[in-house]
């Protein structure tokens, strides 16, 4: 099931972050201006998407095998396989999934790559994530919202600036769901980056909204909750009953972790 309209237009004439990150995964849905602004970005940028990329995995999976079987996950981007409920209903066959994004092509791809286990279901939102009452609203006529429910940011709040208050929206969503619900958050950070390395300015300069945020910054979307371990940590050291790495092989480039609602 899909909600949005299909026939919305795309706009090539200014990239879009759900493409510029596709170009950094390496996929193809994405057009030139996406791919100059890909290519502007440090080589440590492609290895930092797919970290987060597969942090998503792994805290989707753990929170699939703690039980929680309902997932609203907002900024979904471009599906690239394994997508979210992929790795939920592998683990549970019945787990519910919305997602939610205000790109056309991602609404164009949703009814294509987003198909549910017999078992489960799918649905796509067309929704921006600073209008958390609408998400709400449409989510709770596919969600239990008296059961758990497992809320993804991974990668988006650092689009979102301050003057929109994002954490006045996390807490929104989160006051919504229930006692053992979860938040799985990655978040863009520049703790890490060498002045050579950042390349915020040109991010913004092409006309998306770039908000880096330090450990401290991030860690506030957490407050009033309890983080599983490893904690707040970075994206690829973020691990539930697995060893850490011992190198990631590239510079760290997201903050992340995972929490339960009490």
């Amino acid at each position: 099931m899909t909600s949005g309209t299909a026939g919305s237009p795309i706009d090539t004439s200014r990239p879009h972050p759900a493409r510029v990150y596709d170009y950094l995964l390496g996929g193809k849905d994405n057009y030139p201006v996406d791919q100059e602004l890909g290519e502007q970005m440090p080589a440590v940028a492609k290895a930092a998407v797919a970290q987060n990329r597969a942090f998503m995995h792994r805290a989707v999976a753990w929170a699939a095998h703690a039980g929680v079987d309902q997932f609203l996950d907002i900024g979904t981007g471009i599906p690239t396989r394994p997508n979210l409920h992929q790795v939920a209903q592998e683990i549970n066959p019945a787990a519910r999934v919305v997602y939610t994004d205000n790109d056309p092509i991602v609404l164009r791809h949703a009814e294509a790559l987003l198909v549910s286990t017999p078992e489960g279901a799918t649905h796509y939102l067309d929704a921006d994530v600073r209008e958390p009452g609408k998400i709400l609203d449409h989510a709770r006529g596919l969600l239990d919202f008296g059961r758990p429910v497992a809320l993804s940011l991974v990668a988006l709040m650092h689009f979102v600036p301050d003057e929109d208050d994002p954490y006045g929206i996390t807490r929104t969503l989160l006051d919504a769901l229930p006692s053992g619900s979860c938040l799985v958050l990655s978040h863009f950070t520049k703790d890490f980056l060498s002045a050579e390395q950042d390349k915020t300015d040109e991010y913004r300069s092409s006309g998306i909204s770039l908000r880096p945020r330090t450990r401290s910054e991030v860690a506030r979307f957490f407050d009033g909750l309890d983080l599983v371990e490893p904690g707040l940590t970075t994206a690829p050291r973020w691990r539930q009953d697995t060893p850490l790495p011992e190198s990631t092989g590239a510079t760290d480039s997201f903050y992340a972790g995972v929490a339960r609602v009490a």
